[in-house]
């Protein structure tokens, strides 16, 4: 997919979550074009706290940089973007990640038997 290739590569900082503010910051876009993203492209779905703050994970705010790349430098229309991501294969995870997961969640197993 040639739309892909030349796409910037960005370093997102590390976190989990980003508030709609760092996401429009990181994307260069005002808060309410990434409301309306999410109305249009359903790959969006940001967590809500309770009291409805939205909060981007890492792959949101990586869509959200593809999307605005899609539509601001390809020229791409809303229809045409949504067909090409729907063209565009899933990332892979990352390698070991799997891995580091069962890890995580046996040592977490092994804290709870250990509190009851």
């Amino acid at each position: 997919m040639a739309e892909f290739n030349d796409m910037p590569k960005f370093e997102l900082p590390d976190k989990i979550y980003f508030k709609i503010g760092e996401a429009s910051r990181i994307a260069g876009v005002q808060p309410h074009v990434l409301r309306f993203w999410e109305t249009e492209f359903k790959r969006i779905k940001p967590k809500r706290t309770s009291s409805g703050q939205r909060m981007y994970r890492k792959k949101d705010v990586e869509l959200i940089l593809t999307i605005k790349h899609l539509l601001y430098e390809k020229k791409y229309t809303i229809e045409g973007a949504k067909k090409a991501l729907r063209a565009k294969p899933p990332a892979a995870p990352e390698a070991g990640t799997d891995k580091a997961l069962r890890e995580i969640r046996e040592e977490l197993v092994q804290i709870r038997n250990l509190l009851d």
